[in-house]
């Protein structure tokens, strides 16, 4: 991995395009990988916190 320029590291030869958007579709399974279980956390607690303060009011 010789590049003489940071373009030519970018474009990777010919092969840029994939590279970078390997690259960005892991990125974004990572991101989703940890993003959706903390909302759906958040969506349990709130659901939660809801059946309680209505049975309490029963």
């Amino acid at each position: 991995m010789n590049f003489s320029s940071f373009a030519e590291f970018v474009a990777m030869g010919t092969h840029g395009v994939y590279v970078w958007a390997a690259y960005g579709v892991s990125l974004a399974v990572l991101a989703l990988n940890v993003t959706l279980p903390l909302l759906a956390r958040r969506r349990y607690l709130r659901d939660e916190a809801r059946r309680l303060r209505r049975e309490e009011m029963k």
